[in-house]
């Protein structure tokens, strides 16, 4: 599988372009809306202002009834003379569209006005405009259109200055971006702090990681806070307490595996070359009783090695059948007795008239009793008994093998199943029996359980699934394969 090597970037990159460009982004958009909703709103205010202030005016004139009214000369005179004409400009203007007479005295240079143009088509008679002159000022004009039997006059024009709300616009506009400015301050430099929290320990748990990579299990981790740092802080320094550990039962394994090599191989090497150097018939037969013990305990420690690689590598198989599990266990403590009995030890066995068949490896299942019974008998001494038994209780088949030898120390026992472990370094083994004895009986849907004390003995139970007769398939005589699974239901 290719992997493509993207670019790095840093959790400070991503927080600042996912976190802080986000909430930039967020502000930006809510002060643009209520800077335009302001503006919108001063506006509207004094365009409603205007209108009032023209419906007054217009709303007189419309109400004058009196035909001898000159109302060309009372349009001139209110304009001439409005007095608010400091702060608001009003134009007349007549029925060919142009203004005739301001409250400034001065004309507008434009000739056509587009609020005007409203205001004669719209259905209230007013319309506005917000444009610029021509001397760069921004102002709002408000235009209403009457009639009035002789009057060469159509419309009354208002024009104000929009300057000082703009002004106050902008002084509202400066203030929400100081607010957004100090929002995006006090989140960056919270952010940071917080970035920083986790930055520093992902830093340093990376470096102590690569350390663990290259075999240096002497670092901890620092546990600082009590959230999800500190938990992966506390699971790496767990792994690493696994690690060391595991490898320290490694380098044991290693060094008792080959004492435990070198022992046959020097017995085989000096009984040939005795056996090549004299004629004599007895010390013959001796050195080869000695070589085929030796070439034996040769082949089962290279079994019991395949076996663990096997586990290692998933590549351990069954070919199950149904099976008499008793010729097997029968089998197995007849291999021992003459041992046993060279040893000085007392070996029992307490077998049942009948146990029901049940559905397994054969060749797998006697490896496990020779394992469990071997370790009986290593781990026992001169006038030590060691018993094996095998029952049916409930729906289960039962097999005990117990010793009265040297026992397991309470701080062992619960390793006693782990790859490479060795309780007792002075007896011989390589440490991964029991661990390839627990697999093969979990294989079979059993149990394996070891109880001990230090002193006193050991006993290893074994429980295995035995069929039922009445409701077994037609099929479980055919042989099949299965794919070792771990304890934790992962596979190896």
């Amino acid at each position: 599988m290719k992997i493509v090597k993207l670019g790095r970037r840093s959790i400070t990159t991503h927080w600042l372009i996912n976190g802080v460009g986000v909430i930039i982004a967020v502000l930006l958009i809510i002060e643009v809306l209520l800077i335009v909703s302001i503006r919108s709103y001063y506006y509207s205010t004094v365009r409603q202002y205007l209108s009032s202030k023209m419906n007054v005016i217009t709303g007189s004139l419309e109400g004058d009834k009196d035909q001898s009214v000159n109302f060309n000369a009372e349009i001139r005179s209110l304009v001439a003379g409005y007095d608010e004409k400091d702060k608001i400009e009003l134009m007349a203007i007549d029925r060919t569209g142009q203004v005739d007479i301001t409250s400034s005295g001065f004309k507008p240079v434009e000739k056509s006005f587009a609020d005007y143009e409203s205001a004669k088509t719209s259905s209230n008679g007013s319309g506005y405009e917000v444009y610029r002159t021509s001397t760069g000022e921004k102002v709002l004009a408000f235009t209403t259109v009457f009639s009035i039997k002789g009057c060469e006059y159509e419309a009354l024009r208002m024009i104000v200055s929009l300057s000082e709300i703009d002004r106050k616009v902008l002084s509202f506009a400066v203030m929400i971006t100081l607010i957004g400015v100090l929002i995006i301050l006090i989140v960056f430099f919270s952010g940071m702090f917080f970035i920083k929290g986790i930055v520093h320990p992902v830093i340093e748990i990376g470096d102590v990681a690569r350390q663990y990579a290259k075999g240096d299990f002497s670092k901890r981790l620092e546990k600082q806070t009590n959230d999800e740092l500190g938990e992966l802080c506390d699971s790496i320094n767990y792994m690493a307490d696994e690690l060391s550990n595991t490898e320290a039962m490694k380098n044991e394994f290693i060094s008792s595996v080959s004492h435990e090599l070198r022992t046959p191989l020097t017995a085989i090497k000096g009984w040939s070359e005795t056996m090549m150097s004299i004629d004599d018939r007895e010390t013959f037969i001796k050195g080869m009783r000695v070589i085929t013990s030796e070439t034996e305990r040769l082949s089962q420690m290279v079994e019991e090695l395949l076996d663990f690689s096997r586990i290692q590598d998933g590549r351990l198989y069954l070919q199950k059948a149904k099976m008499d599990i008793l010729a097997e266990l029968g089998e197995t403590v007849l291999i021992y007795q003459q041992r046993a009995k060279a040893l000085g030890i007392t070996l029992n066995y307490y077998e049942p008239e009948m146990l029901p068949f049940i559905y397994g490896d054969r060749n797998r299942l006697r490896q496990v009793f020779i394992n469990i019974v071997d370790n009986a008998i290593k781990y026992s001494d001169k006038g030590d008994t060691v018993s094996v038994e095998a029952y049916q209780q409930d729906d289960r088949i039962v097999i005990s093998v117990s010793d009265t030898g040297i026992g397991i120390s309470k701080e062992d026992l619960p390793k006693v199943k782990q790859k490479f472990f060795k309780s007792n370094q002075t007896r011989r083994g390589s440490g991964i029996g029991l661990a390839v004895a627990d697999e093969i009986v979990g294989m079979h849907g059993g149990s394996l359980d070891i109880r001990s004390e230090e002193n006193v003995g050991t006993t290893v139970i074994m429980e295995l699934p035995f069929i039922d007769e009445g409701n077994s398939a037609s099929g479980n005589d055919k042989n099949v394969n299965v794919e070792i699974i771990s304890t934790d239901n992962k596979e190896i």
